[in-house]
């Protein structure tokens, strides 16, 4: 009889460069589920280092776990400040 062993996937132990940490933001805002999205973020703060990431939001720890946790609707501007505090920004362009 065969064993089969089964591991938690935790896409945090694969963002350890920059390169991956934008494809995979890129890759989850393509998603029409905005969750997705904000699970990724909160999977970047993560590989980043929270306590690094709420550092320089000038958010506490907490509330950036909260603000990033499923279910949660962060405000644009902590959106927004994270993905600063990360080394990303958004940007736009005409879908034709």
């Amino acid at each position: 009889m065969n064993t089969v062993t089964i591991r938690n996937f935790d896409p945090v132990n694969y963002l350890d460069n920059d390169e991956m940490i934008v494809e995979y933001l890129k890759a989850t805002a393509e998603d029409p589920n905005p969750e997705v999205f904000l699970a990724a973020l909160g999977d970047v703060a993560r590989a980043k280092g929270m306590t690094e990431i709420a550092k320089k939001t000038g958010l506490g720890r907490e509330s950036l776990y909260k603000a990033l946790r499923p279910g949660a609707h962060p405000r644009y501007e902590t959106v927004k400040a994270v993905l600063k505090a990360v080394g990303v920004e958004m940007t736009f362009k005409e879908v034709s």
